[in-house]
């Protein structure tokens, strides 16, 4: 999924600095939007943040896929269902600092259910949030996952 590397920087000064790079896959997240109303979060524990996380579905783009493919599959692993449209809301860097991992993301409409076998190291609970509470949720800190605080704003003030 990733590699670390060092890489001897030349700065503008002049100077050489040393900087950790993680080279990262591209990845995707997916604003899932029923007919209801609702957006389709997933909630699931993070052992790097030591808490469960409210997030949009999201994963790494397998080798050679699109990241139309992509969002598909991982919409079928982490909530059991398929969008009949996907429309990219954007793509961004998710931590330019250390890394050079690129997140496409989409909104999921006409959801149907396509279940696929979920990957075998994540526990996720699907939470249905209707589109009114969204905002709240961000207001009292309950959505505190970068990826999906971004793939709001994308939604929230897209072009309509």
């Amino acid at each position: 999924m990733f590699k670390i590397r060092l890489d001897d920087v030349r700065m503008p000064g002049g100077e050489v600095a040393r900087l950790d790079i993680v080279d990262h896959l591209s990845a995707v997240a997916m604003l899932p939007l029923d007919n209801q109303g609702n957006i389709w979060f997933i909630r699931q524990y993070r052992h790097p943040a030591a808490i469960e996380l409210l997030e949009l579905p999201a994963g790494v783009m397998d080798e050679g896929e699109t990241p139309e493919v992509s969002a598909q599959r991982e919409l079928r692993e982490e909530i059991g269902m398929s969008a009949g449209q996907l429309v990219q809301l954007g793509s961004f860097f998710l931590a330019p600092g250390y890394s050079n991992e690129y997140m496409y993301v989409y909104l999921a409409q006409d959801l149907t259910a396509a279940p696929l076998q979920p990957d075998s190291d994540e526990f996720i609970q699907i939470v249905k949030v209707p589109v009114e509470n969204v905002a709240e949720l961000i207001e009292t800190q309950q959505i505190r996952d970068a990826k999906t605080l971004a793939a709001l704003c994308l939604w929230f003030y897209r072009p309509k």
